[in-house]
């Protein structure tokens, strides 16, 4: 059976051949194998998948490897099942379709567990893919107050990642806590320029040539969170601030979609405000 090993620790000679050579003492077949080191940080990063015949062996593996690698080492192993996640939306569609449909037809690898959102906009749209749509107003209730109860609607679904599907309020962070490097949110500009609101009329006011998007975890900086996946699309003077916004969404979907799919696949590290990504 597939597994992932996943180490992330200091930088020190020998690394790969003492964990590849830990691999090959007990027979294991290593079928792909990515590092990286950042020299200025001297943080050494590996993923390798490779074939586990049985699962009771992973455990006696993973003590092995732990003891021989630095005291500071993050050592994971995963047979990388289907992770659950919970999809956070708004009104905008965009998003929310791109990742139903790709569910449907089982190109995620995930369980959607339900749908959440601040308005009853897009509750059809969920209940005709057979999925729990969740409808949690806001208005005229604080933000400590909504937040309470979506934690408390999350928590009920214990999810493993938490996707923000153009879900358009600020969270605050007491939100954000629990959900250390489990939230992604897709950003309707390419960061770090255009933060916040109506981003496609500031690029239109700018005469901008190009534009796009960003998914990142969200930290407690709106906006400023660790950058998984980014990407553009040309642009000229003849589009209209609506024509922009109507190209980015398509953007917006490909990238929430590419960035996700990362996760899910355990290709993503995560150091301090930093990605490395092993696409």
């Amino acid at each position: 059976m597939p597994h992932l090993l996943l180490i992330q620790c200091p930088d020190e000679r020998g690394l790969i051949y003492k964990i590849t050579g830990m691999l090959y003492a007990r027979g294991l077949n290593i079928l792909r194998n990515s590092e990286f080191v950042e020299r200025e940080g001297s943080l050494f990063f590996m993923r390798t998948e490779f074939e586990l015949a049985h699962a009771h062996d992973a455990a006696p593996l993973l003590a092995e490897l732990r003891a021989a690698l630095p005291a500071t080492a993050d050592v994971r192993l995963t047979d990388n099942r289907k992770k659950n996640i919970v999809l956070l939306v708004t009104k905008e569609h965009h998003c929310l379709s791109e990742l139903l449909v790709r569910h449907a037809f089982n190109e995620l690898n995930t369980n959607i567990l339900a749908v959440i959102s601040n308005h009853e906009v897009l509750g059809g749209l969920t209940r005709q893919f057979g999925l729990p749509f969740h409808y949690l107003p806001h208005e005229g209730r604080s933000q400590a107050a909504h937040e309470a109860e979506l934690l408390a609607q999350l928590a009920s679904y214990a999810p493993d990642l938490v996707v923000l599907a153009k879900y358009m309020r600020i969270l605050s962070p007491a939100f954000v806590a629990p959900y250390a490097n489990q939230l992604i949110n897709i950003h309707h500009s390419f960061l770090p320029a255009f933060v916040g609101a109506s981003p496609y009329a500031h690029a239109y006011a700018r005469g901008v040539k190009k534009i796009g998007a960003t998914a990142h975890f969200v930290n407690e900086e709106p906006d400023q969170g660790p950058i998984i996946a980014q990407s553009v699309i040309p642009i000229d003077h003849t589009r209209s601030a609506r024509e922009l916004a109507q190209a980015g969404r398509d953007v917006e979907k490909l990238v929430l979609a590419r960035a996700l799919q990362l996760v899910l696949d355990e290709q993503v590290f995560v150091h301090r405000n930093k990605t490395v990504i092993f696409a």
